[in-house]
């Protein structure tokens, strides 16, 4: 069953108090019945995808490819490990401090502003935490890209 439409609810004959209930029945009727769309939509082609027990959702209700509206594509491939972005990645920057206070995982990758000599970089989480808080790898930004 698909989802519900909005203009099949209608209050016209359910907002005064002066209002007919034999008009206002039918109404209440199509609410119901739009209600129930909603909820066999659960898990459904155009309905929502339910959530798990740990509120996320199963893999089983993700799409394979998910294509952007403005026909770039973006291609999460769980079998290959890859994910391609044909398109630019804009990371928030953060401080070192910043990044070392986040619980962060193996893997994660962020945008440092000021890295290990105070010059922007690139920062890879190692996964592990110190008494300074969680580690991560710095890469400094050096040379330009040249369009050339």
């Amino acid at each position: 069953m698909g989802w519900a439409t909005l203009a099949n609810v209608t209050t016209v004959n359910l907002d005064s108090a002066s209002d007919d209930p034999s008009l206002a029945r039918a109404e209440l009727y199509n609410a119901l019945i739009e209600l129930q769309a909603v909820i066999s939509g659960r898990a459904t082609a155009s309905g929502v995808a339910p959530l798990n027990g740990s509120s996320k959702i199963d893999a089983v209700y993700l799409p394979n490819t998910i294509t952007s509206d403005g026909g770039l594509d973006l291609t999460i491939a769980p079998a290959t490990l890859r994910t391609v972005f044909q398109n630019i990645i804009a990371l928030t920057p953060r401080t070192v401090n910043q990044l070392s206070a986040l619980a962060a995982n193996a893997g994660d990758i962020a945008y440092c502003s000021n890295g290990a000599t105070g010059q922007p970089c690139i920062a890879v989480c190692n996964g592990t935490t110190d008494s300074n808080g969680t580690e991560w790898f710095r890469i400094t930004l050096g040379a330009q890209i040249s369009a050339t």
